[in-house]
């Protein structure tokens, strides 16, 4: 956990994966994305990534938002909000015009704040993804309440 300086670096798919393996605290890596962005520091070492891809709500799937699907970070000061900060504006230069996350009630979302994000929902809890029609296994994380956040 350093207060180093730290700079945007390119990410590829499988480096963020693997980074997202290592250092979230509750998700397994997303299965798809349109970009990742890493933090490094000035030594070259990768200390937060953030991956990019559609939106996992279907409703918000309408081919202009993109959702911040997933960060982690080895704990590194303000690293998870410049990568914030980059994902809003690199969207943006691609010609999405909205870009969102979520949160878990009890997160503080300091990163999303410091990054100018705003709360504009708050989700109540899921009881999870499994359906007769199409099973599927819990990640630990269902009967969460959720908070929709929003870059300005």
């Amino acid at each position: 956990m350093s207060d180093t300086p730290l700079h945007l670096v390119p990410v590829r798919s499988r480096e963020a994966k693997d980074f997202v393996r290592t250092w979230h605290r509750h998700h397994p890596p997303p299965a798809g994305q349109i970009f990742a962005v890493g933090a490094a520091d000035e030594t070259g070492t990768l200390r937060s990534v953030a991956i990019v891809g559609r939106p996992v709500t279907r409703h918000l799937d309408d081919g202009a938002t993109l959702e911040v699907t997933r960060t982690a970070s080895d704990g590194t000061r303000n690293a998870n909000s410049l990568l914030y900060g980059a994902a809003w504006r690199a969207a943006k230069a691609l010609g999405y015009r909205r870009r969102v996350t979520y949160t878990q009630d009890g997160e503080s979302g300091a990163s999303l704040r410091g990054a100018g994000w705003l709360i504009i929902a708050s989700r109540p809890p899921r009881a999870g993804w499994h359906t007769p029609s199409r099973p599927r296994a819990g990640h630990g994380n269902d009967h969460v309440t959720r908070l929709l956040w929003q870059a300005p």
